[in-house]
């Protein structure tokens, strides 16, 4: 992507490095795992400001490892079409771009140490995985963003995960309500994800990044991005027929037509700055889908 060279500022270049947008997927599986804790009679709301920062703190890791790693690893190129990289920026030193990575993931650690030691020991597990998964995704050896896996690793991470965990945390279980809003939280962050892949799909296979888009070509990804939309807006109505939640839950429908522009997008345009628009779209729709989804179980 071209940018004038006026506007390559350090706060700028940061800024699009912590990639605004994607930080929906992080907020997304709070609110939800709130809106359940409440909807299943236990709140506690310091622990759900700690989830919060956790969660923050993991996407905003992943995102600046994930611009170290590809400049290390040459993914990166002029012909790529996005948010600016901090590593290849050249206003930016990349090692200082690796210590910001390690810096939010020290937070992350820090914030799930203490929700540990305040609900459950057992959570050490789960937070010492969610850092392990955060740096393998584009770094390592074998980074398995590299061998199409990254969607996979959002729908655990950034949706089940992320949701489950928060429930866990205010309410101190994990009920099927739980799990199934952590499904349709994690459908919609893996459709950002995709959208991003199908973005970078020809540069990626040209730099030898095999994410699950160059795998499987643009039309299958296409349909893949299709059902993991049209999965997400099952889960409600599955919340409803199996008697978790009532008929107030259908509001989550509301967001469809707000998830369905960057859909559309995606089958008509190839044009980068388009799919950077979808992407933000997307991103829109899985906050509108929490937002209603948090409504529909709390009234």
């Amino acid at each position: 992507m071209v940018v004038a060279a006026a506007t390559l500022t350090p706060g700028r270049i940061w800024w699009s490095a912590v990639r605004p947008a994607t930080l929906a997927a992080s907020v997304a599986p709070v609110l939800a795992g709130t809106a359940v804790a409440i909807h299943e009679g236990g709140i506690r709301p310091a622990a759900g400001l700690g989830a919060l920062v956790v969660a923050l703190a993991m996407q905003v890791g992943v995102n600046f490892a994930n611009d170290y790693s590809d400049f290390v690893r040459g993914a990166d190129t002029p012909r790529r079409v996005g948010p600016v990289r901090a590593a290849s920026s050249g206003v930016v030193a990349p090692e200082q771009v690796r210590w910001a990575a390690l810096a939010a993931f020290g937070v992350a650690g820090a914030g799930g140490l203490a929700l540990s030691l305040a609900t459950d020991w057992r959570l050490l597990i789960a937070g010492a995985a969610c850092l392990l998964a955060g740096w393998l995704y584009t770094g390592g050896p074998r980074p398995y963003g590299y061998i199409g896996l990254g969607e996979l690793f959002v729908f655990i991470f950034f949706g089940l995960v992320a949701t489950i965990g928060t429930v866990y945390v205010e309410a101190l279980r994990v009920t099927p309500l739980a799990v199934l809003a952590g499904c349709g939280i994690g459908f919609l962050a893996t459709a950002i994800l995709v959208l991003n892949n199908l973005r970078d799909i020809e540069t990626d296979a040209a730099t030898g990044k095999r994410t699950l888009a160059t795998r499987i070509g643009r039309d299958r990804t296409l349909i893949l991005l299709v059902l993991v939309v049209g999965a997400a807006f099952m889960v409600p109505i599955l919340m409803f027929v199996l008697g978790f939640a009532g008929a107030t839950v259908a509001l989550v429908l509301f967001a469809v037509p707000i998830a369905a522009m960057p859909v559309r997008t995606a089958f008509a345009s190839r044009s980068g700055p388009s799919l950077v628009a979808a992407l933000k779209q997307m991103a829109a729709a899985e906050i509108a889908y929490a937002l209603l989804l948090t409504v529909g179980l709390l009234i």
